[in-house]
């Protein structure tokens, strides 16, 4: 750390339960219930992440966003959500192994020169491509069934689901070819709304063959909160590759962290600018009310600008302090403040 930079994570984990966790997220963690496991299983689940669930969270919350967007407007039962939360959730779980152990594939030779990396189960050898391949076909397989509970024709559900299923597979590649990668792991991540609101009954957009038979049209609103949640990931996976900064420098990966280094700071603050305005637009066109505004725009504005402006990109542990713990204070405080909503007009719509 350079002797200018004194700042470290408040209070955060000690050293030692850091450097796990980071190990952890690096697909190679044998801690908790992951010592239960036989030798012969373990890769597999490290492959997939299933310890810590980070990515299966991360994965999840867009749909969230999406199913609780679509019951503020339609009044749905609440019963109708937790089905379609459970539903979703299950979707998600399946996409989340098969887009980690994918990725991982494709990102094996890359891997190695990392060092948080080097110890992934493809790089060390624990798993071979060809049954890696195997892994993630089976969980690709495990999603696409999901497809069918969708309140739609399974080819126009295929559609709406083919540009998350493009983005995911292009994604690996992506760090090879831009600097921009989060931008795509952004868009890829943030279709989960269009697919939660799918799930719901509610087409935000109508365009050519997804149109369901509609005239072409576009849902001003939930764009607005597609495009937020895009910058969302581009914030905090920029924070991420800080963590990596030295060595992606080194094999050639290519990043926002890469491209902006002592000048991310200014990047992020802008992102969450944009971001912080998009949801108010989307909450005003939508006619949303207090506790979206107070909790979801309120709490999402106060928690990455602490993330920010708190934040020592110089330091790994700091990375990974706010990153691990910031996420979780985004997505709760959106899906927090689109429920309060959803309760509060359900409520006064019942009793109408």
């Amino acid at each position: 750390m350079s002797p200018k930079s004194k700042h470290r994570a408040p209070a955060a984990a000690p050293d030692e339960t850091v450097q796990k966790k980071k190990v952890g997220y690096g697909g190679n963690d044998r801690s908790g219930w992951l010592a239960l496991l036989p030798d012969s299983c373990l890769p597999y689940v490290q492959l997939a992440r299933l310890s810590p669930p980070a990515g299966l969270c991360l994965i999840y919350f867009p749909h969230m966003f999406g199913i609780l967007y679509a019951a503020v407007l339609q009044k749905s039962p609440l019963s109708q959500v937790l089905s379609t939360s459970a539903m979703m959730l299950g979707g998600s779980f399946f996409v989340s192994n098969a887009i980690h152990i994918w990725n991982d594939l494709i990102d094996a030779p890359l891997d190695i020169l990392v060092e948080r990396t080097s110890k992934r189960p493809i790089p060390r050898g624990a798993v071979s491509k060809p049954a890696a391949l195997v892994f993630t076909a089976t969980q690709t397989v495990g999603a696409a069934i999901f497809l069918w509970c969708l309140p739609y024709p399974l080819s126009q559900n295929v559609l709406y689901a083919l540009p998350s299923m493009l983005t995911w597979t292009y994604y690996p590649w992506a760090k090879r070819h831009t600097s921009y990668p989060q931008l795509v792991l952004g868009f890829a991540l943030a279709w989960g709304i269009i697919m939660g609101s799918l799930a719901m009954g509610n087409v935000p957009f109508a365009i050519g063959p997804m149109g369901y038979g509609e005239k072409p049209r576009v849902d001003v609103s939930a764009l607005c909160l597609f495009l937020a949640s895009i910058l969302w990931t581009m914030i905090y996976d920029t924070v991420y590759a800080h963590l990596d900064l030295k060595d992606d420098i080194k094999a050639g990966i290519k990043s926002l962290a890469v491209l902006y280094r002592d000048q991310t700071k200014s990047l992020l603050w802008r992102m969450l600018a944009l971001m912080t305005a998009l949801l108010i637009v989307g909450g005003r066109t939508s006619e949303m009310g207090i506790f979206y505004f107070v909790v979801a725009v309120g709490g999402t504005a106060t928690s990455l600008g602490l993330l920010v402006a708190k934040v020592d990109l110089n330091n790994s542990e700091s990375c990974w302090w706010w990153f691990s713990n910031g996420f979780w204070s985004v997505g709760g405080s959106i899906t927090a403040g689109l429920f309060a909503e959803y309760l509060y007009q359900r409520y006064q719509y019942v009793r109408n």
